[in-house]
């Protein structure tokens, strides 16, 4: 059989899906950590749309947060601390000791540091003009318990 490479853009959510659990499956087998999970909280208004997310996963005693977002019209009423507290309080209670996000100096690093995340480290120029910056949280051993 002959493997072939091709740009393939646009894969269906299922095929990703299913190649990211591939890709799980086998950090389990080679850690022996299969307590991975996904995490996240979601606001909604009144008609039951989405107005807001703080979403990751949990896994090996780490989480990751990578998706928060709050609609422009709901910004400003302490939403996103909301869920940000949720968000960790949860994952204390998996027993999780990390907590990271990515966050653009365009966005809300000051968010995640009123929070206690400590930047770790800061990509200039991503995207150009600007910085992506990595922050994490560690949790104490007694508030986790």
């Amino acid at each position: 059989m002959i493997a072939s490479i091709q740009a393939e853009h646009d894969l269906s959510p299922i095929e990703l899906g299913s190649l990211e659990e591939r890709l799980q499956s086998d950090n389990r087998r080679a850690t022996g950590c299969a307590d991975d999970r996904g995490l996240a909280f979601v606001i909604r208004d009144g008609a039951g749309h989405a107005i807001g997310i703080a979403a990751g996963y949990s896994w090996a005693n780490t989480s990751e947060l990578t998706l928060m977002w709050i609609d422009g019209a709901y910004r400003g009423r302490g939403y996103a601390r909301q869920l940000l507290s949720a968000f960790v309080a949860e994952a204390t209670d998996r027993g999780v000791r990390r907590i990271w996000v990515s966050s653009h100096d365009f966005q809300a690093p000051g968010l995640y540091e009123k929070a206690g995340f400590r930047r770790i480290a800061e990509l200039a120029e991503w995207p150009e003009g600007h910085s992506n910056i990595i922050l994490c949280k560690t949790i104490e051993a007694d508030s986790a318990l």
